[in-house]
């Protein structure tokens, strides 16, 4: 399975070799950091493996990384020219796993949720995606 992706403006763009849609796990997340890198209610991303991910020939992210409230430093790249977020990873993930925003794909419908986490605090007009697992908290 080939995906493509990029940011908002085009300057960044990827692609994404799976071998099956199964190789993706894509979660929608209610938790508070995820709302502040989303700016939105949720964060949507596809965990991927590191080595299915390649950014096109010259493409240079921009890379913030930060504590994201738990002692854990999470790294995001994004587009330096228009801002979009790409990907994410924690220092545990870093060496095999990549979290791909979602909407930055050609064809976001190609990965659909297979989850929800931190349910608790999902917004109480947003319906559960019906179908997948569901988790309150993250140790639940």
């Amino acid at each position: 399975m080939h995906l493509t992706g990029s940011c908002y403006c085009g300057t960044i763009r990827y692609s994404l070799n799976l071998s099956s849609p199964d190789d993706a796990r894509t979660s929608l997340c209610h938790c508070r950091s995820c709302k502040k890198a989303f700016g939105t209610n949720y964060g949507l991303t596809a965990k991927v493996p590191k080595d299915a991910f390649a950014y096109a020939a010259g493409c240079r992210p921009k890379e913030h990384a930060a504590d994201n409230g738990t002692g854990a430093v999470i790294h995001r790249e994004f587009c330096d020219n228009c801002g979009s977020f790409i990907l994410e990873y924690g220092e545990a993930a870093e060496p095999h796993f990549r979290y791909i925003c979602v909407g930055s794909l050609d064809d976001p419908e190609a990965l659909p949720p297979k989850g929800e986490f931190f349910c608790s605090q999902r917004a109480k007009w947003m319906p559960e995606v019906p179908g997948v697992f569901h988790k309150q908290h993250i140790k639940d």
